[in-house]
Formats: C-alpha cells, sequence, structure tokens
C-alpha cells in the first residue's frame, strides 16, 4: 500500500499539538487573569466598621459629596474624617458596638483605617475630578453603591474597560446634575444626547486614547 503521509507530516502534526497546547496555556492564564475571582469582585472587604451605603445613601438619602468631599476638586474622592461620622452618630446609636472603632476614633484622635476597595495601580494616573467635570457619574465607575450593604467592586477597573469609555465617551455620559443620582435612568434617546454633551463640556475624544492621558 502506497503510503498516504510524507514524513514531514510527523513535524506538522507535533507541531500542531505542541501550539495547540501553548495557545490553550495562554486562554487560561489571559482568561484567569480578568475573572471576577481573580480580582475579587463583588466581595466585600473587611473594614473596621460595617458601613452600608445602601442605608446611607438610597434609605437616609445622603448625597456621595457629604464624605467625598473632595470628589468634585481633586484626584482622591476623599474618605470621611471621623468627624464627619460623628456629626451624626455622636446623636444617634451613641452605644451600638458595632462604631466601637468610631467612638476610639474620636477620642484617641487616631483616623480610622479603611481599606480601599478600588485602587489604581501606582503607574495609572486617575483623577476623580476631571472624570465628574466631563459627566461621569459615580455609579459609572463604581456600580450600584447605594444598593450596597458592604462595599465590594463591581468592575476590574482594567484598562481595556477604561479605554472603552475612552473611545466612546457618549455612551457613558449624563447631565452633570445627575452625575450622583443613584435612580438616574438611561433615555431611550441617550446616543444623541450624549453626543450633545461630548461637545457641550469640551470633551476632546480624539485624545483620549493616548497613553500620556493615564500613564505619566
Amino acid at each position: 500500500m502506497p503510503q498516504i503521509f510524507s514524513r514531514s507530516a510527523n513535524i506538522y502534526s507535533k507541531a500542531s499539538i505542541g501550539i495547540a497546547g501553548l495557545v490553550l496555556v495562554a486562554v487560561i492564564l489571559i482568561g484567569g487573569n480578568v475573572t471576577p475571582y481573580t480580582h475579587r469582585l463583588r466581595v466585600a472587604l473587611d473594614q473596621p466598621a460595617p458601613f452600608s451605603h445602601k442605608h446611607h445613601v438610597a434609605e437616609l438619602g445622603i448625597d456621595c459629596r457629604y464624605c467625598h468631599t473632595t470628589v468634585e476638586k481633586s484626584p482622591f474622592a476623599g474618605i470621611p474624617a471621623t468627624e464627619t461620622c460623628y456629626t451624626c452618630h455622636s446623636q444617634i446609636w451613641t452605644n451600638s458596638p458595632l462604631l466601637l472603632p468610631v467612638r476610639e476614633s474620636m477620642a484617641t484622635g487616631a483616623p480610622i483605617e479603611w481599606n480601599r476597595v478600588a485602587n489604581a495601580p501606582a503607574f495609572v494616573y486617575f483623577d476623580h475630578s476631571i472624570h465628574i467635570a466631563k459627566g461621569v457619574s459615580c455609579y459609572t465607575c463604581h456600580g450600584p453603591v447605594d444598593e450596597m450593604n458592604l462595599t465590594y467592586k463591581e468592575f476590574a477597573l482594567e484598562m481595556l474597560w477604561c479605554l472603552d469609555c475612552h473611545r466612546n465617551p457618549e455612551a457613558f455620559i449624563r447631565p452633570k446634575e445627575e452625575i450622583y443620582n443613584p435612580a438616574y435612568k438611561v433615555p431611550k434617546e441617550h446616543a444623541a444626547l450624549g453626543r450633545q454633551l461630548v461637545e457641550k463640556y469640551g470633551i476632546q475624544k480624539e485624545q483620549l486614547s493616548d497613553c500620556w492621558v493615564c500613564h505619566r
């Protein structure tokens, strides 16, 4: 019987198996690096005191800026000082064991060491104030914070995720008066509204994908 495959077919078959193996490993490594598990998405971090955004925002109606005082004027949104918490808790829930760290901080003057839920890497420059000024809502990046009994990270906040907005800002921005509104509903005509807001807020879309915007 004549030989069907040439001797080189053995080399090609072995090479194809090796390449397939490398591709599989790459898929596992790259895919596994962006899973909710590896980024600890929707996992609430332990905090010195259990703080519920749902209670304070959705139920009591406290504005984001009451606690995050520098979000409109600096890169850092700001973590509330103990005095901010004590404005209310010197009058209500004054003996709650859950608020013992707050009372101790007030008595000693030592700040409460909250654990950061969302934190950009050191090689990434991020400025909260410019995003607020251009119509990006807190809820666009941080998810439904007003529904969180304990705060967790909703999105991985990776580069491709950020670039999706930088390349198509009209799909994500809101009117500035709706930035802090957790009940805001995206209107059906948002495509046209988004284009109008891009022009109104002076968003230079063609430059937002440049490397220097985030890596300085």
